[in-house]
């Protein structure tokens, strides 16, 4: 009987300790200069219109002067911060894409940024689940990297479009690199 006690404290203290261990572990991402490899040339910052700027940016009791300026203010910010793009089915950030994140970190932090949208998108390939998923892996990623580099967290959220939103509606290699990618509302 005493054996038996002995056994089935040491298996919990075992399984207590796993617990801790396995609970504790936390994936984070890394800021490092990595050896530059060849990449896809980046994607070209687009001219941001209204259908683009988020409607919770617009305050209803403000004024049609005050709307408008936060629009312009909001335009004006989005086009200063580049979308970032990723490889097929990948949510690692790229080293291209690292540059880019490091100038609109250094935008956003001269600027003030009170919100940021990490939006993830994805092309046509795969199912709508998996590009659901997968495009708020790549803004979850985006997220992290920027907090890296010194944004506040509690200034950016996350948001997956997964396929439904796409830069470009072809259905060519061309069109569905553009559509991978990460793209940025800010209000000020």
């Amino acid at each position: 009987m005493k054996k038996n006690l002995t056994w089935i404290g040491i298996f919990v203290l075992l399984t207590f300790g796993l617990t801790i261990f396995t609970g504790c572990a936390e994936k984070k991402s890394v800021v490092t200069k990595d050896i530059q490899k060849e990449t896809a040339p980046a994607q070209t910052t687009k001219t941001p219109n209204l259908d683009d700027i988020s409607l919770n940016t617009i305050n209803p009791n403000d004024t049609a002067k005050e709307q408008s300026a936060r629009v312009e203010t909001t335009a004006t910010a989005e086009s200063s911060v580049r979308d970032i793009n990723f490889d097929f089915d990948s949510s690692i950030i790229r080293p291209d894409a690292r540059e880019i994140l490091k100038a609109n970190a250094d935008f956003l932090l001269k600027n003030r940024a009170s919100a940021i949208v990490v939006e993830g998108h994805c092309d046509e390939k795969g199912t709508a689940e998996y590009n659901m998923a997968l495009g708020q892996r790549r803004a979850q990623e985006t997220k992290k990297y920027l907090v890296n580099l010194g944004i506040k967290e509690s200034t950016i959220t996350t948001i997956s479009y997964g396929e439904e939103r796409p830069l470009d509606p072809e259905s060519n290699e061309e069109a569905w690199a553009k559509n991978r990618r990460a793209h940025f509302l800010i209000t000020r």
